[in-house]
């Protein structure tokens, strides 16, 4: 007996991953909207072998920082992931006292 993997191998090893601009929500000091209400600012593909670890340590996209990151329900679902204009991260990290100017 053997085992067979329907479909493309490189979907069981990769996961799409939409990275989101929730800058706004620092700006305006607003609660967390729907992810469908954000900007995409990037789409892509990464393996996903402890992905949910990585993603902290991952650069998606330039001059943005991690923010969260939402697991997907079902395993063909894609993943999001909240980033934040590294300017005004700084900025209110600096004003909060945390990060020195």
């Amino acid at each position: 007996m053997s085992a067979i993997m329907e479909g493309p191998l490189w979907m069981h090893n990769l996961a799409r991953v939409v990275v989101l601009d929730v800058t706004d929500d620092y700006e305006l000091m607003q609660p967390p909207l729907p992810n469908e209400c954000y900007p995409v600012l990037q789409e892509t593909w990464m393996p996903k072998h402890r992905l949910d670890t990585r993603l902290h340590d991952s650069s998606l996209v330039e001059g943005f920082l991690y923010d969260w990151h939402q697991t997907p329900e079902y395993e063909d679902e894609c993943w999001y992931v909240g980033v934040v204009r590294q300017e005004l991260a700084q900025t209110l990290l600096a004003a909060s006292g945390i990060l020195d100017s």
